[in-house]
């Protein structure tokens, strides 16, 4: 079980902008880092944007499953894991980082803001640690219960997150925020699987 990346995103316009986040890149070479860190932020924009506010959702994408929570006040929280963490687990950690990113930033320090990982957040560092071992979740799951009975929505892929006519190729194009090696590294392919939706009992 590993959890790759934990970001909050401001995500109200278009294009999502990453307000802070935290990467554990230790399973990759140091020569493919950067690439698989810039498709996290890119992906993670992706989701970000097309998450509504309130809702929760899972997407699966090869062997990663993001993990989305999106607020009112404009922001949404994503985590990147392999398939064997817990969703149950992920969103609980979700609610818990985007409280508290809400309480130390208050919705007029980012709502202006068009410039990536422009807030300090020293937590998600400690959490990224901390929550590689989904036991450490048990004090969050006694206090935030009421997320048992939440509906998250799973996507089999990214592509099934995108605008109608929309593909990750052309997505990857657009962006500015690839470097021109992470440009050259080939993109996989994605099959697209049906929308399932699975009820949290």
């Amino acid at each position: 079980m590993k959890i790759y990346y934990i970001g909050v995103l401001k995500n109200e316009t278009k294009p999502a902008v990453e307000l802070c986040h935290e990467k554990d890149l230790s399973a990759y070479s140091r020569f493919t880092r950067d690439s698989y860190g810039e498709f996290m932020t890119l992906f993670s924009k992706t989701v970000a944007e097309r998450t509504r506010p309130g809702q929760r959702q899972d997407i699966e994408e090869k062997s990663y499953t993001f993990h989305a929570y999106a607020r009112t006040e404009g922001v949404a929280g994503i985590i990147i894991s392999d398939h064997d963490y817990p969703a149950l687990v992920a969103h609980q950690l979700l609610g818990k980082v985007v409280d508290e990113f809400l309480s130390k930033y208050p919705r007029t320090a980012f709502m202006n803001t068009t410039a990536a990982n422009t807030l300090a957040f020293p937590q998600l560092k400690e959490y990224i640690v901390k929550y590689q071992d989904p036991q450490q979740a048990d004090s969050i799951m006694k206090i935030q219960r009421e997320l048992d009975e939440t509906k998250i929505v799973l996507h089999k892929t990214i592509e099934s997150v995108l605008e109608r006519g929309e593909k990750i190729d052309s997505l990857v194009e657009k962006s500015d925020g690839l470097s021109a090696q992470s440009m050259t590294t080939p993109i996989p392919t994605c099959t697209p699987y049906t929308l399932s939706i699975i009820p949290y009992q």
